[in-house]
């Protein structure tokens, strides 16, 4: 190849969560721009945001969550994104543009990819046996020790992350969910190691599948992770039939967004890829292959209606009105968060 002809050849450098995009969309891409999609994968924000503050990543568009967005551009790691390239910011939802601008004020710096909650994954029948009923609708069946002593047994899940089981245990409380009060954080203490002598295992991936295999009976988990486990039980049709749902007293909504490094090499590539994930019927195929709910209004018509009906993904408007959305913590609570947290998964 000469020399010109390589300095022609368009590339963007995509990073990415693992299993989170619909390949076609990729090659769909490169046939109608031209430019070549190299695309790696990661399965943790810890991972993501290391390599990011070391810098000289290569990277052109990286898909953080939103509590640590907020940390990164305050860190300088990202540039603001040149809207006048992004036409298709009109298709965006309102309603998640607004909770985003938490972490990123007037959305400078990233667009929504995906985003979802903080719920109750499980075992239908298991759960009819043991408890009765066949809605764990509430907190309490995972927070009360009456009800999770009762499904120790069977066996629950939490998600190793303080900054996603602090917040909704205080929602369970009725105290503030986004609260760096030390006096409310052990609160949340209290009542975690309460019910820690019930807790199979702390792991943010590994109840997919306990859930799918029928090796756990209930794990507070992601909802599209959820979904997932679902779909492996049905591919096996082993018999296990699971449910997700989000407690009446609110929970946590999360976001992932897309994102240009600051020293991207490919910086008009990534406006073009960013650009082209906004269509409508682009974002909306890629809803229907990790089933998460995304930020994009005009992609809606497009859903499998399955997706779009099904209120553990698209909750109705009072189900909205009780999601909260938690802030970066800054360092002194940050340390409250970690020692809190060894604590409760220590059982010390």
């Amino acid at each position: 190849m000469s020399v010109s002809a390589f300095a022609q050849e368009r590339v963007v450098n995509v990073y990415n969560w693992s299993d989170y995009i619909d390949d076609s969309i990729l090659a769909d891409f490169t046939k109608e721009t031209g430019i070549k999609v190299v695309y790696d994968v990661y399965d943790s924000n810890e991972i993501l945001e290391t390599k990011l503050l070391a810098g000289g990543t290569g990277y052109d568009v990286v898909v953080p969550t939103g509590s640590f967005l907020q940390r990164q551009i305050a860190a300088g790691v990202y540039q603001k994104l040149d809207k006048s390239k992004l036409p298709n910011l009109k298709n965006m939802w309102d309603l998640v543009s607004e909770r985003t601008k938490v972490f990123d004020p007037d959305n400078e710096y990233s667009i929504n990819y995906m985003w979802g909650t903080i719920g109750i994954g499980y075992n239908v029948n298991k759960i009819k046996e043991v408890l009765g009923t066949d809605k764990l609708d509430s907190w309490k069946f995972v927070f009360d020790p009456e009800y999770a002593a009762k499904l120790k047994d069977c066996g629950i899940n939490f998600l190793d992350s303080p900054t996603d089981m602090i917040p909704v245990t205080l929602a369970y409380l009725g105290l503030n969910p986004d609260s760096h009060d030390p006096a409310d954080i052990a609160k949340a203490e209290e009542t975690l190691l309460k019910v820690r002598p019930f807790v199979r295992k702390f792991h943010s991936s590994e109840f997919i599948n306990g859930l799918a295999n029928g090796d756990i009976c209930a794990a507070v988990g992601w909802s599209g992770d959820v979904f997932q486990a679902r779909d492996r039980a049905d591919e096996a049709n082993n018999g296990v039939e699971l449910a997700y749902t989000i407690p009446k007293e609110g929970t946590q909504m999360w976001f992932d967004q897309m994102a240009i490094p600051a020293d991207a090499p490919h910086v008009e590539e990534a406006h073009e890829f960013l650009n082209y994930i906004m269509k409508p019927e682009v974002i909306a195929k890629s809803s229907n292959y990790v089933h998460y709910a995304n930020g994009n209004k005009a992609s809606q018509e497009f859903l499998d209606k399955d997706l779009l009906n099904d209120p553990a993904v698209y909750p109705d408007d009072e189900t909205l009105g009780k999601l909260f959305v938690n802030t970066t913590l800054d360092p002194k609570t940050q340390r409250v968060f970690t020692r809190t947290w060894t604590k409760i998964v220590t059982g010390q």
